[in-house]
């Protein structure tokens, strides 16, 4: 099963992929902890990624689509994965389309968790102090850019999915045991 989790920057979709690894075992692709492991081990794509993730901005699509390319080709991906921050335009869902159409794979379920964003500061204030790792993107000038991004960038690509009967919303405000449940029912519908 290969699954897509939307929703704007602290909308808990690393933690609800997270959920799914250990109850389903399969494999999350999130390309922020993909970059984020360019970043700290220094890489030159690290390097430039690191300068763009701190203005708020996006990664190159060419750049994003050639990650997920090769991690789609591990052997644990073959059994299905959870994308987590990918895709991010309609230019990057329209390529992994083409990708996975050659493979005779499809994306399976797109889900958008939703949430108020004006509580989204509160939560990204939270996880930066409740976390022994502060991420570089966890403040609300950062947050102000990320979602401005999002809207624009992002959220064009739902009725890409919507038009395919894949997409379905799951209101993110919920605890994350609620969320976690909702997502597993669409998962075995």
């Amino acid at each position: 099963m290969n699954i897509i989790l939307f929703g704007p920057p602290g909308a808990g979709k690393g933690t609800q992929a997270a959920k799914l690894v250990d109850d389903r075992s399969m494999v999350q692709l999130s390309t922020g902890d993909m970059l984020r492991a360019e970043i700290t081990g220094g890489s030159d794509l690290g390097i430039r990624a690191k300068k763009i993730m701190e203005a708020g901005k996006l990664v190159s699509d060419d750049i994003m689509i050639k990650m997920i390319e090769m991690r789609m080709d591990d052997d644990g991906a073959k059994a299905g994965v959870i994308l987590d921050g990918f895709p991010r335009t309609l230019k990057q869902a329209e390529a992994l389309d083409r990708m996975l159409t050659q493979n005779n794979v499809a994306i399976d379920h797109a889900i958008e968790i939703t949430v108020d964003e004006n509580l989204l500061f509160d939560r990204i204030e939270n996880r930066a102090i409740q976390s022994d790792e502060v991420r570089d993107d966890d403040n609300a000038e950062v947050l102000k850019e990320r979602l401005k991004v999002y809207h624009k960038n992002t959220a064009p690509v739902l009725p890409f999915y919507r038009k395919k009967g894949i997409l379905r919303q799951v209101d993110g405000m919920m605890t994350i045991e609620q969320v976690a449940e909702k997502i597993d029912k669409i998962l075995d519908s």
